[in-house]
């Protein structure tokens, strides 16, 4: 028996395992044969409980049973019944494929801001693709705004939410894709209100909505995507149902250094246009880039744009 049919079928097993036939570095890469592999691994999820140093508790709570989706609730340390407080609805950045609700990074800057702001913070983990095409992203995110707004009677399936949230202001947020996705989520919430549920502010910090070209990754991540201008998910302006988001106001961080920062000052000029003056406020922080205050927490510009937000909760 010839082994050459053999070796043919291994090697082209062994060729499809080692071709990529899609590459979008810093984030994953695509090979023949379907894998995915990222280039950056997990830097680990923060179990949940009481922060020792903080006082601010965390709790992870199954948001849909159906689709698996989850989140992580933290409120400051409360003393006493009776206490609501502003609840910020948050979406992790992580260009829709990077990142979970859980992670230290995110959640070390949630903890802050919960500490500063004295507000209850619920940071969704919304599926990832590719494996998760998008728009699933948006939809998990959508669907746990919804989730929210069935605590507003008080008898919703979170404890924490029944007590402590003041479901009269709610702000949405996020950073990079994460501030996308809650941008979306915001003006969805225009055209199908949530019933029980007051969106006041929008929080966007560093956020994403492409570039200059059409984003072929985004295209790639997307089922229904051009990844161009025409999509209103990367293009603000192009979207009619614009008008109808529901917040007073909206807050726009922007780096001086971040390949984004363009793209968000046209965001929130279309906002002021749109709107009205004063409807958009732009905080822009010199000399950093992308997301830093992530990465350097206690450098002092990260504690300006902190404060920002801690401020921001007092619209």
């Amino acid at each position: 028996m010839s082994l050459k049919p053999l070796l043919i079928f291994f090697k082209s097993k062994s060729t499809a395992y080692l071709l990529i036939i899609h590459d979008f570095p810093p984030f994953f890469k695509v090979f023949k044969d379907g894998r995915i592999e990222r280039y950056m691994r997990p830097r680990g999820d923060v179990p949940a409980g009481p922060d020792p140093t903080t006082g601010v508790q965390s709790k992870d709570v199954v948001v849909s049973p159906e689709t698996g989706v989850k989140a992580c609730i933290l409120i400051p340390k409360i003393n006493g019944g009776g206490q609501k407080l502003p609840l910020l609805v948050n979406y992790h950045g992580g260009g829709f494929c990077l990142g979970s609700a859980f992670e230290e990074i995110f959640k070390k800057f949630l903890s802050s801001l919960v500490l500063k702001a004295n507000v209850i913070v619920v940071s969704v983990d919304y599926r990832l693709a590719p494996e998760h095409p998008l728009p699933i992203a948006y939809d998990d995110s959508s669907a746990a705004l919804h989730w929210i707004a069935s605590h507003s009677n008080g008898e919703g399936p979170e404890a924490w939410l029944n007590e402590y949230a003041d479901l009269d202001r709610v702000f949405l947020g996020g950073e990079s894709a994460g501030a996308n996705i809650a941008h979306y989520v915001a003006v969805q919430a225009g055209v199908n209100v949530p019933v029980g549920l007051n969106i006041v502010g929008l929080v966007m910090l560093h956020p994403f909505f492409g570039g200059k070209e059409c984003d072929k990754m985004y295209k790639f991540l997307s089922s229904t995507s051009s990844g161009c201008d025409d999509d209103p998910k990367l293009n603000p302006a192009a979207d009619p149902d614009l008008v109808k988001l529901p917040c007073r106001k909206v807050l726009v961080c922007v780096a001086e250094k971040d390949w984004l920062r363009d793209r968000g000052v046209s965001y929130y000029e279309t906002l002021e246009k749109l709107k009205g003056e004063g409807f958009a406020e732009l905080f822009e922080t010199k000399g950093e880039d992308h997301c830093f205050y992530l990465f350097n927490p206690n450098a002092d510009k990260a504690g300006h744009l902190l404060q920002k937000v801690v401020d921001f909760f007092n619209i």
